[in-house]
């Protein structure tokens, strides 16, 4: 069966096929080679917001008595032309946008706080799922449908529905600036990233650097107008390279300074007064509903509930990661010692001796193991891994159409052909991507009223070193852990079973949707798992054993460093969201105080300083930076389940934890871990992989 249907929206194309004995599947690919066609955008955002509303409103005006079919379900398949457009515009916006498109999502970012406070807030419509809720008991709904009725429910009296009118008034003002103060503040960050260059004239200023990372920089020069110089600027690819090896030390702290200090200038691009005013409104929302803090607003629907489980949590794991980190920097000062008497330790020599001290102490130099990190081969890793686990398979295709040259795509099926979705990947930086790494849905799935299962269409965004003249695109061990994590959220979303698509893939809490990302990444430096995807760039050799024991033996390594800028990043997150009040908030010595209480060491700085913690002031983790630690035990958990049956890929336990996934948001969090594992997370597995217990 092939069905082809052309939407008004962005003429995005239709395409079906009916491969799956039990259910019809279809999937969706948006015309992405028209992404940068920015004329039609509004009309499209236009048309679409319409079209929602039009379906909310024919529910609210349906003269049937409400049930879950012509309510609760009706609303959950609203919006599919809207999802089309979003699916397309935001996600080109943060790979690949521009001023024209920043200036066209600050047109649409109200519009959209305006139709989800309109809908949220109808009373109409609140009175019809209210009665639908209030009789639950007697509906005879299966999981998922009363997960589906559940979670509407919530959505609307947990974001005002049942605030009197002057408060829903209130709320939507608030929601709308928020909107736009998340906007500018990514913009602020991308701005301050791109503008910051320095240019090195003398390569002897560059003495242990690669020849990799100068061949890098010498090009990136050279493409700014400056040929014969090196540049380097705030991107984590340009600079990571100069702080692991570079000895000019006051280089090192120049570009250290340059990232951290990002948006916190001064001027335009500052962003301590979008933080104090983005706070103001978070306090203000949270105590319209009866909360003292937005921390505690926020938690309510996620596993942990409430500041205090999250405080007292990240305590547990705070003392034994300082202490871990305290023994480091004692190591650590003692290498400065024999460079630098009577010098003390500072941010910028930790990474540098750090990798001096990995050489001696395992003999064991990342730049000897980059060659055998080629991009592909390590994302070919990931895929093998997930054949491995699932039985999927992975096959390019080159007809799609893309919003980017450097975009590829894999068409994911089971062994029989049976359709999983697509796969889009975007792994290089450009001057209009934003920071970091991520997965995002193009298009979700979800199970229509006919009953055809539409295949989601995933993407993977990275910031990896671009191939060179001279050499492919090299990964560092971090950058390992990148790709695998991402495609861990790749998986969630692709392999999504859900019938409703708010329930659909990652759409889970938030200190939940981190298990299956972290837990791809226990699977990137196993032996068994190496030997498949490390392969030397030049030569095609296997990387030896040697290099594999040396790799595994150095897995503890400076996991206090590690651990330690992470939980002070999510300890800073709660600090700004239990507070009451933000007047006379001073960013600067609120993150100082943050710190101080917490007891962190100087010579560690913090993940995400405020002014650039894109995190919590843009992407929705206030409040939540703590569940990549949260995630972490129960993904040491789920891995060592693997473990103890002797086989990394046991099939028993594979499927167990592919149904886990297939669940997406249609049960109860805790309640799909408990049914995977069979019993309650291990903190103990964490502390052990880090090796801060034996």
């Amino acid at each position: 069966m092939k069905r082809i249907l052309i939407l008004p929206v962005i003429a995005m194309t239709m395409l079906a096929c009916n491969k799956e004995a039990q259910r019809p599947t279809t999937y969706s690919v948006p015309a992405l080679d028209q992404a940068k066609n920015l004329a039609l955008y509004m009309p499209a955002f236009e048309s679409a917001i319409a079209a929602k509303n039009a379906e909310v409103e024919a529910i609210v005006n349906n003269p049937e008595a409400p049930t879950f079919e012509n309510t609760i379900v009706a609303l959950d398949r609203t919006g599919m032309m809207l999802d089309s457009v979003e699916g397309i515009f935001f996600n080109v916006l943060e790979a690949d946008g521009n001023d024209e498109m920043n200036a066209i999502a600050e047109e649409v970012y109200p519009m959209l706080s305006e139709l989800s406070d309109g809908i949220i807030l109808n009373d109409g419509l609140f009175q019809r799922i209210k009665t639908v809720y209030e009789q639950r008991d007697t509906l005879g709904l299966n999981a998922e449908q009363m997960r589906l009725l559940t979670e509407t429910y919530k959505a609307f009296a947990n974001n005002g529905a049942n605030l009197p009118q002057d408060k829903k008034d209130r709320l939507m003002e608030i929601n709308k600036e928020l909107s736009l103060l998340s906007l500018q503040f990514g913009n602020n960050v991308v701005a301050e990233t791109n503008a910051c260059k320095r240019f090195i004239k003398d390569e002897a200023q560059l003495k242990g650097l690669p020849e990799s990372a100068k061949a890098a920089a010498a090009e990136e020069a050279e493409a700014a107008g400056h040929k014969g110089e090196w540049l380097f600027t705030p991107k984590r690819t340009s600079f990571t390279p100069v702080l692991q090896y570079c000895e000019n030390r006051e280089l090192r702290k120049q570009l250290l300074m340059d990232y951290t200090t990002r948006a916190n200038h001064g001027g335009k691009y500052d962003n301590k007064a979008v933080i104090v005013r983005e706070m103001e409104l978070r306090i203000e929302k949270a105590q319209l509903f009866g909360f003292n803090n937005p921390a505690d607003y926020i938690l309510e629907d996620c596993m942990a509930k409430n500041h205090e489980t999250v405080d007292a949590f990240l305590a547990s794991v705070w003392a034994p990661s300082l202490e871990a980190a305290k023994r480091e920097a004692a190591a650590l000062q003692e290498l400065l010692d024999q460079d630098l008497p009577g010098e003390k330790l500072q941010p910028w020599d930790w990474w540098f001796y750090a990798e001096k001290l990995r050489k001696a102490k395992y003999d064991l130099d990342e730049e000897a193991i980059k060659p055998y990190f080629e991009l592909n081969n390590v994302r070919n890793g990931a895929f093998g891994v997930a054949t491995k686990l699932y039985g999927l398979q992975f096959e390019k295709v080159t007809d799609m159409p893309v919003y980017n040259d450097e975009v590829e795509v894999f068409k994911v099926t089971e062994k029989d052909g049976a359709l999983i979705g697509f796969l889009y990947t975007d792994y290089f930086p450009r001057a209009g991507k934003r920071p970091g790494a991520w997965m995002n849905n193009i298009c979700s799935q979800y199970i229509d009223a006919e009953g055809v299962d539409h295949r989601p269409v995933i993407i993977n965004v990275g910031n990896f070193n671009k191939p060179t003249a001279g050499n492919p695109s090299l990964l560092s061990m971090d950058d390992v852990e990148t790709l695998f994590h991402e495609f861990g959220h790749a998986l969630h979303g692709l392999l999504s079973k859900a019938h409703y698509k708010s329930l659909s893939g990652t759409n889970t809490p938030r200190d939940f949707v981190e298990l299956p990302s972290q837990f791809m990444e226990n699977y990137a430096y196993e032996p068994e798992v190496l030997k498949t995807y490390a392969f030397h760039y030049q030569t095609g050799e296997v990387i030896p054993e040697e290099l594999i024991a040396k790799i595994n033996a150095a897995g503890k390594f400076n996991q206090g460093f590690v651990t330690t800028e992470l939980l002070s990043a999510s300890i800073l997150d709660m600090d700004f969201h239990e507070l009451t009040t933000a007047k006379g908030l001073d960013v600067n010595a609120f993150e100082k105080a943050s710190l101080e209480k917490m007891g962190m060491i100087d010579e560690i700085i913090v993940r995400y300083r405020p002014t650039f913690y894109n995190h919590i002031f843009t992407t929705g983790y206030e409040a939540g930076y703590y569940s990549y630690t949260w995630a972490a035990v129960l993904d040491a958990d789920a891995f060592a389940a693997f473990k103890e049956t002797g086989n990394l890929f046991d099939k028993k336990t594979a499927k167990r934890f592919r149904h886990l996934l297939e669940q997406g948001g249609t049960r109860d969090a805790q309640e799909l871990y408990l049914e995977f594992r069979g019993k309650e997370a291990d903190p103990a597995n964490l502390l052990r992989r880090k090796g801060f217990i034996e």
